[in-house]
């Protein structure tokens, strides 16, 4: 509701009162990329209702539970996994906001410290680059925007990617914990 009365105010708002010349004009509001903001605002309410719902922390502790996920490396590598798959469908900041609640019960039953599995789950929530609806920067690549990176070149690149970070995430984030003193 806020976004829509701001972007509403944007109609009424003058850059130059006499002139009668508005902040946006309609010509102007229907030259928006409006399928990229309904696909990258759809991720977030995506996330939200996954949180919202309880579904994502059912699907967590059922995965948790069917994996066996009992170790501090364990949970770790899933909840790294996790938040990269999550990311690939929802925006980044639902991601983190729908995993890592799903991460601490799971820590916390297990009997290991929540702090390192729910630090390296925010970080992966930022690796999803492989579909349009990750990010903003990935629809307009993609072609809601410009048409610069084909859906073939961008599923490639990002699987690498993701890859890549998981690795990074999985081995730096403990040594960074123990290095400060945090676990």
């Amino acid at each position: 509701m806020v976004a829509v009365l701001g972007a509403a105010l944007l109609f009424v708002l003058p850059t130059n009162w006499r002139e009668r010349r508005f902040t946006l004009t309609w010509s102007e509001a229907a030259r928006i990329d409006w399928g990229t903001i309904l696909l990258f605002g759809s991720g977030i309410i995506f996330g939200s209702l996954l949180a919202d719902t309880g579904l994502a922390e059912r699907v967590g502790n059922g995965l948790a539970g069917a994996l066996g996920i009992g170790s501090g490396i364990a949970l770790t590598v899933f909840a790294v996994l996790l938040a990269i798959l999550v990311s690939e469908t929802t925006s980044n900041t639902a991601s983190a906001a729908v995993v890592v609640p799903i991460v601490i019960p799971i820590a916390i039953a297990a009997g290991v410290d929540p702090f390192t599995p729910a630090l390296a789950a925010t970080f992966a929530a930022s690796f999803g680059l492989m579909l349009p609806v990750s990010t903003p920067q990935n629809a307009i690549g993609y072609g809601y925007g410009s048409g610069a990176v084909p859906i073939t070149k961008m599923i490639r690149s990002g699987a690498a990617f993701d890859v890549l970070g998981a690795i990074l995430i999985m081995l730096l984030i403990p040594v960074m914990v123990a290095a400060v003193g945090f676990a």
